[in-house]
């Protein structure tokens, strides 16, 4: 398609069983000129059979990237496109109608808009009832986001917008040289952080990020994340992103180990004061968990700087 307003980008890893309704949801988009174009990173299930049929729609296009990293993919479907504004949606997610609408509607009102993304809704598995230890802020590892109903101006790089429906301005993204490979997932490895990492380049350099609510997304959660150790192994990589993150910022070193440590305690005890409240209880649990991960990859940068990530 010639001259989009916007690219809509899946980047996909063996996710075939809802691929097909993230594709749909995005063919029903409304008052945009947009393309849609799905970043197959690696996958050996029926992700290229799922997409086929969908490839005989004009604004539609696949490309397969072997290397593995969603930083990678997201990067490759930028290559791909001339849109100057690129929006990701989850191969797991649900875009409302009028979800480009209101992101392109947002960039042309603000010429220093950066990042934007909107509200993220969670769709629960048939016939399963969410258990009573997810607290708020575990639904939130499950991609549950909301700050409201009124358009927000982001300052704080803890509320950034969530990946999973996410956006950028083409020229941020060529000016900071792409989503920085070492910080994303990889595979099964869930590492993460990237979207807070822009949003701390963004403002640092006078870029503006905005949540904006009636940019609705809908998130699949899968059976399997309803499990207390898949919450212990993401926390575990959240606490392994945090490092590469204060190691891309030049912040490593032994203050890392008392930062690491002050956290790793007062989840631990946090966890004990609530141990009647199941939710807030394993909420914290789960923190004091990441922070081992956090030391884990500290100290080996100590020890070993050399086989730190490359900058």
């Amino acid at each position: 398609m010639s001259n989009p307003q916007i690219a809509a980008i899946i980047c996909t890893h063996n996710r075939d069983r809802y691929l097909g309704d993230a594709i749909e949801s995005l063919l029903a988009q409304e008052g945009v000129n947009y393309e849609v174009l799905i970043v197959d990173n690696g996958s050996t299930d029926q992700t290229k059979e799922v997409v086929a049929p969908f490839l005989s729609k004009s604004q539609v296009r696949y490309v397969y990237e072997p290397i593995l990293g969603l930083s990678v993919a997201r990067n490759r479907g930028a290559e791909e496109t001339t849109a100057p504004i690129l929006a990701y949606l989850d191969d797991d997610a649900i875009a409302s109608s009028q979800w480009l609408r209101v992101l392109v509607d947002a960039y042309e009102q603000k010429e220093k808009l950066a990042i934007a993304g909107g509200k993220v809704t969670l769709i629960w598995p048939d016939k399963i009832t969410p258990p009573t230890w997810i607290s708020e802020g575990l639904a939130g590892a499950l991609g549950a986001y909301d700050l409201g109903d009124k358009v927000i101006s982001i300052t704080n790089p803890q509320l950034t917008p969530r990946g999973l429906n996410y956006s950028l301005r083409r020229s941020f993204l060529e000016k900071i040289g792409g989503f920085d490979a070492n910080l994303g997932r990889v595979g099964k490895k869930l590492l993460s952080n990237e979207e807070l990492f822009m949003t701390e380049l963004a403002l640092n350099q006078g870029w503006e990020v905005f949540y904006l609510p009636e940019a609705l997304v809908a998130h699949n959660v899968a059976p399997e994340r309803l499990q207390r150790s898949w919450f212990l192994s993401r926390s575990w990589w959240q606490g392994v992103s945090e490092c590469y993150r204060e190691e891309i910022a030049g912040r490593t070193g032994i203050k890392q180990l008392g930062r690491g440590g002050e956290r790793l305690i007062r989840g631990l005890y946090k966890s004990l004061k609530y141990l009647g409240n199941s939710a807030e209880s394993f909420d914290n649990l789960v923190y004091a968990y990441g922070q081992i991960g956090y030391l884990k990859e500290a100290l080996q940068l100590l020890v070993k700087p050399s086989q730190s990530p490359k900058k």
